[in-house]
């Protein structure tokens, strides 16, 4: 029997955000706020209207302030485990070691923290897992990616039909929103604690035809800049 219950999640608010200074000096990054709203929940909100709640929050720094925020708004419904980096351990490493805390299966849902992405097809991911079941080989990742912002013209990936591939010349590039749902396979090379860029990671996978994806076409920010924020709060 297929298993339908949805896929764990983590939202990742560990970063520094050092190009936020010196708002994040004494506030991390995923508690600054975007119309009267924090930013991680924007994204706790739309995981749990969606049946999502199993979710995994890592942190590092000013992460006591992630913990109690979350402790407090926390919904009756939502089953949060908190994944405390000693230092920073980058986006895989980061990952790997939470998924330590998740009842895996195979797949699992995975956003940053920082971007502000209202819309987001939280509905979709149930749906896009079950049909990544099937394939053969195992598709490692799906990325959902958005048309490139000012601060990233040059892009991050381009899309080949469905298949993410590394950009090259002649392609149209897109960004990474930073949301993407990952087969724990992708990780098995990581050892919990290990710092490790996820980058090179899907570059690999990409390279073995094994990444698939899609380009969004909803509202997306990289809350990267005190400059984005204010505009975000206009």
């Amino acid at each position: 029997m297929t298993n339908l219950s949805p896929i764990p999640c983590m939202v990742l608010a560990a970063g520094r955000g050092e190009r936020m200074r010196p708002l994040t000096d004494h506030t991390p990054k995923p508690l600054l706020e975007v119309q009267g709203k924090k930013l991680i929940d924007w994204h706790i909100d739309g995981l749990l209207k969606n049946g999502f709640t199993q979710v995994v929050i890592n942190h590092a720094w000013l992460g006591e302030q992630v913990v109690a925020h979350v402790s407090q708004v926390k919904n009756n419904a939502l089953n949060v485990q908190f994944s405390k980096e000693l230092t920073a351990l980058e986006t895989a490493g980061g990952l790997r070691q939470g998924m330590s805390l998740m009842k895996l299966d195979d797949y699992f849902f995975a956003i940053n923290g920082d971007v502000f992405c209202p819309s987001f097809p939280f509905e979709r991911i149930q749906d896009i897992v079950q049909g990544l079941r099937g394939d053969h080989p195992t598709i490692l990742a799906y990325l959902f990616l958005v048309q490139n912002p000012d601060h990233n013209p040059q892009g991050d990936f381009q899309l080949e039909g469905s298949f993410v591939k590394d950009k090259d010349v002649q392609g149209s590039s897109l960004t990474f929103s930073g949301a993407g749902i990952y087969h724990q396979d992708l990780f098995k090379s990581i050892k919990i604690g290990e710092i490790a860029k996820l980058a090179p990671i899907l570059r690999q996978a990409m390279g073995e035809n094994r990444v698939l994806g899609e380009a969004l076409s909803v509202p997306w920010v990289d809350v990267g800049t005190p400059e984005r924020l204010a505009e975000l709060n206009k």
